[in-house]
């Protein structure tokens, strides 16, 4: 959940790309920071977006003139993991040319911003056996700026879901930055079971009745991993049933099953895929927020978003770095 955090950035501006539901966007806001840009391509985020924050976002990034985007001291981008054409050359900024990576560093090679924040899937590290992370950090060298790379895990910082993704923090070389490191994961204290919906009305219809259901595990202990209690069907993805004292395995937006996207949980002693609302909690966002009613998009949405208390934990460490 959003915390009650000192504005450390309130003074500071920032851009949104690729900005999903806006997780960077309330990060950011959480610590005072002013969002003077947004973009994002989807049209079922967009709208979801400008509900939240009265704000459309600009569409289809590689159309946009970089010249026309405010100036900021923040850029925030959770880019798509493409496939860098380099066969080894690293040639940085030249090598990033068709794809979207690209846009972003077109944009900092414009505005050069203070800080640039990434956020990438996990496997964005190994990708292209690391040529593709390579490429990346060889371009903001190449734009002048320093490159820290990390993968966290949401579970760490307090959201009980298995959610690694690596995160990009870059600092402009004239700002003589030394002190960065990302935050130190902490024991922790929450469950699934404390971010389910307590209203039955909103999940009945969310309840999975099979014969071919097999529980063969115990709900008799916390843990912070995911606990796995039985299968429905072959127990592929999407067929599994977990216990709400473990933690949630990671939202997808895509994937198949009878639990599809969010995995199964046995709740009051039956096994229902999560609500809409379960699934934003998990993933930091608060009550307030307002969910799409279409809810395959939502799910999707939702997997496709960032762990907002993880950002906020990394964006602590970026004031105090600065702050130095």
């Amino acid at each position: 959940m959003l915390q009650n955090i000192k504005p450390l950035l309130e003074d500071m501006t920032f851009i949104d790309l690729f900005a999903g539901l806006g997780g960077f966007r309330l990060a950011l806001q959480s610590y005072g920071a002013k969002c003077v840009y947004s973009n994002e391509w989807d049209r079922f985020a967009q709208e979801v977006y400008n509900d939240n924050f009265g704000d459309v976002p600009q569409g289809d990034i590689t159309q946009v003139d970089e010249n026309s985007i405010p100036d900021h001291d923040i850029l925030c981008a959770g880019f798509p993991c493409q496939a860098f054409s380099i066969s080894g050359k690293q040639r940085g900024f030249e090598d990033s040319r068709g794809t979207l990576f690209f846009d972003v560093a077109r944009i900092v090679k414009c505005k050069k911003p203070k800080v640039v924040f990434m956020e990438n899937v996990k496997n964005f590290a190994s990708h292209d056996n690391g040529r593709t992370l390579a490429v990346v950090k060889s371009t903001m060298e190449e734009l002048g700026y320093s490159f820290h790379a990390k993968i966290l895990n949401a579970v760490d910082y307090g959201i009980p879901q298995k959610r690694e993704r690596i995160y990009m923090v870059c600092f402009r070389n004239d700002l003589n930055i030394t002190g960065f490191s990302f935050p130190e994961p902490f024991e922790l204290t929450k469950h699934v079971e404390d971010f389910l919906l307590t209203d039955e009305d909103l999940v009945r219809d969310l309840y999975v009745d099979r014969k071919d259901m097999v529980i063969t595990g115990e709900d008799s202990f916390y843990s912070d991993k995911p606990i796995r209690l039985g299968i429905v069907n072959k127990g592929g993805q999407g067929e599994r049933i977990y216990s709400v004292k473990g933690i949630a395995i990671t939202l997808s937006a895509n994937g198949g099953g009878v639990f599809a996207r969010t995995g199964g949980y046995w709740i009051n002693g039956r096994p229902r895929r999560l609500h809409p609302r379960e699934c934003a909690r998990l993933m930091g966002f608060p009550d307030t927020y307002k969910i799409t009613d279409n809810r395959n998009q939502a799910y999707k949405q939702f997997g496709n978003s960032v762990a907002i208390d993880v950002l906020q934990y990394i964006i602590g460490e970026i004031a105090v770095a600065l702050g130095k």
